[in-house]
């Protein structure tokens, strides 16, 4: 009788088990871009009215874009909006709410609670992550911690409960759009997965990424139209359909993709992987060393006496070993490191989205001192006789004492956040924010000197990341206005501008000071005469790199001018011809700018959680000069 008794419990249990899914209907809201009590709002407000009178719509999917600049103030907009809801919600994010934000983009996970989630219903498990740039222009990217959240999830969360998974991202899954798409759907693929679902095109199309169905959904905006509209979503038993709903209107379907019991994605194709043969044809470039941090990095290293420095995107603040890259000891600070840290007189200072300027001792990452601001620090410190000069989102840049953090001065006029590194020359501060303003201060007072204002329409073509550089009594920077500048540097008076090598947001300048650097948004290398008063090319290169848009600046060392781009190429230049002298990668994502070593020899981090130290052998360049 037990016998019985037992394989009757053990038949209840498999059949338990067993995916319950059930016929639903759910709604997708994507590309919603309110930015304040705009008409974006409206077409918000339109939508959750009609859905909360929609029958048979279990739940809403929120695919990122829900502010146009980031802000705090529209995201909690947005979430009073939602909120009114009467079915549940779940929400990720866009690239709108990961590159501008004087939060470092971290206000989504505080007014949302986070930008990623995951949740079953009714035999699906819906599993969504951020998959936009952070703070940085580029494609977009899935953070490394969230490739690793993604795998455990599904491995933990797939049981016998679940029958499909339905990824959600903002972008498409592609090259193009996502740097390492190939990462998540290596994840993805072994699963049962009818499709991805997105935005970001604001409209309503299929792509077939890999093998695995794409599908992207209108926006909610009206656009030219009367009224805007969302996306219905229907599972059945056989088949997942697509409706676009304006708003008064009857839903017309525009997709169907079948359900089936089982999919079989099979092996990506190797042919859609990045290339990599440039580092068979420059077989002198080795990487000494990479470490893995497992986490995205947003920042150069710093370097001195043996140790690396650098902040990752959960706040951890590292030391590495220069010789072998090992960590020697790591510091925690409330949130993400967007900051890259300077180093003086056997102390490190980083900024952190915490609202903290952080100093800790090089050798052993005790904590020396913490100044604790209202807003993100992003702004990247310079060190200089003991001062420490660092600019914050809460509209001021600061001089602290290096010894104990404590003011000099403070300059609270900016208008926008500030998150790059300031240019110190001839007792002067340069540095621009994203308030269309640049700004000099005096060194010594903080007190303002000139701004200089680019007088475009929107603070997006502000010539906020570039770090500045100064030389020949000209400040020079590159700003998203794609117009390479050169301003008097003691009055502030345009020198020369210019349009012709369409640059945007790098910068560099010789040793010498005899000339300065960028790269073109397209291909190109450009070198300008900075002696001039007009604008004089010296040489411009075809680094056939493509399209980018990285703001990772250009640094000489010995005669080579280094630099990254936003798909993980190193490129080594002749800094007086032009010449490429070596090309190598090191993966498909960011590289931020470089810490320069020797000629031979300097450490780049990568968005993709990787420090790695590249030497070139002095042969291998004099004959690729030879080749020439």
């Amino acid at each position: 009788m037990k016998r019985y008794i037992f394989l009757i419990a053990f038949i209840l249990l498999a059949v338990a088990s067993q995916a319950q899914f059930s016929p639903f209907r759910f709604a997708l809201l994507t590309d919603i871009h309110v930015h304040g009590r705009n008409q974006a709002l409206q077409d918000l407000k339109n939508s959750v009215d009609e859905l909360n009178l929609t029958d048979s719509v279990d739940l809403v999917i929120v695919s990122g874009d829900v502010t146009d600049a980031g802000e705090r103030l529209s995201m909690e907009l947005v979430k009073a909006e939602l909120d009114r809801l009467r079915m549940p919600y779940f929400i990720t994010s866009g690239n709108h709410e990961t590159k501008w934000s004087e939060s470092g983009c971290t206000d989504f996970s505080r007014v949302f609670g986070a930008d990623r989630f995951e949740v079953k219903h009714k035999g699906v498990y819906f599993i969504a992550f951020n998959s936009g740039p952070v703070i940085k222009m580029a494609d977009g990217h899935v953070a490394p911690q969230d490739i690793a959240w993604l795998s455990q999830m599904l491995r933990e969360k797939v049981d016998g409960s679940v029958k499909y998974v339905i990824p959600i991202t903002h972008y498409p899954l592609q090259t193009g759009d996502v740097d390492n798409w190939f990462d998540v759907t290596n994840v993805i693929r072994h699963y049962d997965v009818p499709c991805v679902i997105g935005g970001h095109y604001h409209r309503n199309l299929l792509f077939n990424c890999d093998g695995i169905p794409n599908v992207l959904c209108r926006s909610n905006l009206r656009n030219k139209q009367p009224v805007g509209g969302y996306t219905l979503i229907s599972l059945s038993k056989d088949s997942i359909r697509f409706s676009e709903k304006v708003i008064g209107k009857a839903a017309e379907q525009w997709l169907a993709l079948p359900l089936l019991d089982h999919y079989d994605y099979g092996e990506g194709d190797p042919s859609l992987l990045p290339d990599y043969s440039c580092n068979d044809r420059y077989k002198g470039v080795k990487e000494r060393w990479k470490t893995a941090l497992g986490c995205g990095l947003y920042s150069a290293p710093a370097l001195a006496d043996n140790r690396v420095f650098i902040g990752d995107d959960e706040g951890w603040f590292y030391c590495l070993n220069a010789c072998n890259g090992k960590i020697r000891w790591k510091q925690k600070t409330g949130s993400r490191i967007a900051s890259t840290a300077a180093v003086a007189d056997n102390r490190v200072v980083v900024g952190s989205t915490d609202g903290g300027i952080y100093c800790f001792a090089t050798k052993t990452g005790r904590q020396l001192w913490c100044r604790m601001t209202d807003k993100a620090v992003m702004g990247c410190p310079v060190i200089d006789n003991g001062v420490v000069y660092i600019g914050g989102s809460d509209g001021c840049f600061r001089a602290l004492r290096l010894e104990d953090g404590s003011e000099v001065w403070t300059f609270n006029q900016v208008k926008g956040y500030i998150e790059t590194r300031a240019c110190l020359y001839e007792n002067k501060i340069y540095f621009g924010a994203w308030d269309c303003n640049f700004y000099c201060l005096d060194r010594r007072t903080g007190a303002l000197l000139w701004s200089w204002n680019n007088a475009h329409p929107s603070d997006k073509y502000s010539p906020a990341a570039v770090w500045p550089v100064a030389s020949c009594g000209k400040v020079f920077f590159a700003a998203p206005d794609r117009v390479f500048t050169a301003l008097d540097a003691q009055t502030g008076k345009v020198v020369w501008r210019t349009k012709q090598h369409v640059v945007r947001e790098t910068v560099g300048l010789s040793e010498d000071g005899l000339t300065v650097f960028s790269r073109c948004m397209w291909d190109s290398i450009v070198a300008m005469d900075a002696t001039t008063d007009q604008p004089v090319t010296k040489w411009k290169t075809n680094g056939a790199y493509g399209y980018d848009h990285n703001p990772s600046m250009l640094i000489e060392k010995g005669g080579v001018v280094i630099f990254g781009t936003k798909n993980g190429l190193l490129y080594g230049v002749s800094a007086k011809t032009g010449n490429i002298l070596w090309i190598h990668k090191i993966g498909n994502s960011v590289l931020n700018t470089i810490c320069p070593i020797s000629a031979t020899e300097c450490i780049v981090s990568s968005s993709e959680g990787t420090v790695t130290r590249i030497r070139t052998k002095t042969a291998a360049l004099k004959e690729q000069r030879l080749l020439r």
